[in-house]
């Protein structure tokens, strides 16, 4: 097995702020309802953008989302949003949603905001289909973050198969990073995911403590190794390959961390009523939002 390591520096991110914005988050998408032709209505009357019923119930099990592709006004056709009123875009996006070349959808598994919500969407992409599933635990005050990825290549054979899965247990994050810096770092990293193909696997961990300036110092760790009778032969080119996939992750988290580090030097936290308020107006308007 291979392993390679990298500590990157970055902006702590506020406990009470996040988890008042994801409450507040939850509590907007809640109280939404189903709109004209199928849109998603805030309750104050605003649609949200790019967000639209395709199919069932909204925020019922089963409800699929996405975006209804435009209909083309040739030969003297009309819109089907115009031409027999939200029963037919419903029955319209219903085919979109499950069509192959239509924009992609995704699906709600489970919508209880005090326990867990989930979501599952299914992906084309460049000849390979794609299924993610991404489950929140405790909405509300996010406790884990669940992910699962599973994809193949229709007629591909075992070769173009893979899946992964990954948690991120946020209350082991945030009591890692509640430590003292002169502490030892958790024992168990609050961040793992696990990929898996027929000739190799690969586990990634992210352990973060916290800095003496107040900020936080995340290691992030990947192992390789190569799977079945395909070991040795893994060995030996993880062996040559090591300089490049060293450079890949350090260059991946130090571009992670920047991003990170600078969405956080714009954010402008509010909190009460006009996060709230910014929240909605982000969900309507996401290219004017200003940051929170």
């Amino acid at each position: 097995m291979a392993r390679f390591a990298h500590t990157v520096t970055v902006a702590a991110l506020d406990r009470g702020w996040f988890e008042e914005a994801a409450g507040a988050l939850v509590d907007l998408l809640d109280a939404s309802r189903e709109g004209p032709g199928g849109s998603v209505v805030l309750a104050d009357g605003r649609p949200v953008e790019g967000l639209r019923l395709l199919k069932g119930r909204h925020l019922r099990p089963g409800a699929r989302y996405g975006e209804v592709p435009a209909v083309p006004e040739e030969a003297g056709e009309v819109p089907v949003e115009h031409a027999a009123g939200e029963a037919s875009v419903e029955h319209a996006g219903a085919e979109a949603g499950d069509s192959p070349d239509a924009p992609q959808a995704v699906v709600l598994r489970t919508w209880r905001p005090s326990h867990s919500v989930e979501v599952e969407s299914l992906v084309e992409e460049d000849g390979m289909s794609l299924k993610v599933g991404l489950r929140l635990s405790e909405p509300r005050r996010p406790r884990a973050v669940e992910l699962s990825l599973s994809g193949h290549k229709p007629g591909g054979g075992s070769l173009y198969r893979f899946s992964g899965r990954g948690k991120a247990d946020l209350a082991a994050w945030w009591a890692a990073v509640d430590r003292l810096p002169s502490a030892p770092p958790a024992a168990r990293a609050p961040v793992s995911g696990r990929a898996v193909h027929r000739l190799a696997e690969a586990r990634l961990t992210l352990t973060p403590r916290p800095a003496e300036d107040g900020s936080w110092r995340i290691t992030v760790v990947l192992s390789m190794r190569g799977r079945w009778l395909l070991r040795p032969v893994g060995a030996v080119v993880l062996f040559f390959a090591r300089g490049p996939v060293e450079r890949g992750l350090r260059e991946a988290a130090e571009s992670a961390a920047g991003e990170w580090n600078t969405a956080l030097a714009e954010l402008t936290p509010s909190h009460g009523e006009a996060l709230r308020a910014e929240i909605a107006d982000a969900l309507v308007n996401p290219d004017g939002a200003t940051p929170l």
